[in-house]
């Protein structure tokens, strides 16, 4: 499938009104903030780091084909499934309804379409076969989970609104999004759609599109109804927010936390797998998808290092590992079967292999 492709500057975004959000306690001196300190690389950080990349050569990248399988969804929303399309692109079901997550189908995470992170595997199912959406959740404005391209076709052919952090609307405005379908929201406040609760939480990252950050927020998401609950955490690091969250909000049927892309130089921002088990913990969750690895190489670490630490490390939290367009229910049996050692021993499986 292709996506059209948008001019440079387009697809960089909007520019959020500061005036708009001094009401919020994360807005201050025309920036959001991390409620602990979470400082961000510096820049002489920044060229170390510019430099490993240009060095690593294919650390990062997997030994061989990434197996794929094509979605089998049913007729209509489960109490509580999830279908990991891959990075941070979850289908979740939820009290019967079907939410998505940071949708992400282009071909790399850039402003760009020639440069930029390109993806391991397919986007396991076309845009066009998607279900009818309750809503569309935004974590942050970072390109690997906010993409122009996707958005702009999700306005096109779906209904849903999208619900995202403030500061985000501004990007969807610019592109063609209508306002009556965009909700913004600060950390602690909830939109619902008929029986649907969509509450914004705390996380800690950072946000920026180009050369300005943090003037969007980030956030992680609560998704519940009476039945039925999902915490999705988006991009984050470690925060003692997550035992907060887990006694106001929990026990959560499922939760959604990245493992990968970690690294000693940004562990303020992005967890690893352990802090992820931790969090999972302190949520009160029940079972734990693990996402942000296998599909883009953001990191040092390599390509199998996340999902191995974490299954290493996991004791009694019951892990799914599912392939990218595998669906499981958190009542039924979880996918656990290690695919990742075909992948490593490049040899490879699945139904659509790259």
């Amino acid at each position: 499938m292709t996506l059209q492709r948008l001019p440079l500057v387009r697809s960089i975004g909007g520019r959020p009104d500061p005036a708009a959000f001094h009401g919020s306690a994360q807005f201050r001196d025309g920036f959001f903030h991390n409620r602990q300190p979470a400082p961000v690389v510096e820049q002489a950080g920044r060229a170390s780091i510019a430099r490993d990349f240009a060095r690593k050569g294919s650390t990062g990248r997997p030994r061989g084909p990434i197996p794929v399988r094509t979605p089998e969804l049913p007729a209509t929303a489960a109490d509580c499934a999830a279908t990991w399309l891959g990075h941070a692109t979850v289908l979740l079901e939820v009290g019967g309804h079907w939410v998505l997550t940071d949708p992400v189908w282009s071909e790399r995470v850039s402003p760009a379409t020639r440069v930029g992170p390109r993806r391991h595997h397919p986007v396991p199912m076309p845009l066009r076969e998607l279900p009818a959406l309750s809503a569309v959740l935004i974590s942050h404005d970072h390109y690997d989970h906010l993409d122009a391209r996707t958005i702009e076709w999700l306005t096109a052919n779906q209904e849903t609104p999208f619900v995202v952090p403030l500061g985000i609307g501004a990007h969807l405005l610019r592109w063609g999004v209508p306002p009556d379908r965009i909700v913004e929201l600060d950390w602690g406040q909830t939109h619902t759609i008929d029986d649907l609760a969509l509450t914004c939480a705390e996380a800690q990252h950072f946000s920026g599109r180009l050369f300005t950050n943090n003037t969007t927020l980030w956030s992680s998401w609560i998704v519940a109804t009476e039945t039925a609950s999902a915490f999705f955490g988006g991009d984050t690091g470690y925060h003692d927010a997550f035992t907060t969250i887990g006694d106001e909000h929990g026990p959560f049927d499922l939760t959604v936390l990245p493992i990968g892309a970690y690294d000693r130089r940004w562990r303020d921002v992005h967890m690893d797998p352990e802090e992820a088990l931790l969090a999972h913990r302190e949520l009160r969750g029940r079972v734990l998808l693990p996402i942000h690895w296998a599909t883009f190489d953001l990191a040092f670490h390599s390509w199998e290092a996340p999902i191995e630490w974490l299954t290493r490390a996991a004791g009694e939290v019951a892990v799914a590992a599912p392939r990218p367009g595998e669906r499981f229910g958190v009542d039924g049996g979880l996918p656990t079967t290690p695919w990742w050692h075909d992948v490593i021993r490049r040899g490879g499986s699945g139904d659509r292999p790259v």
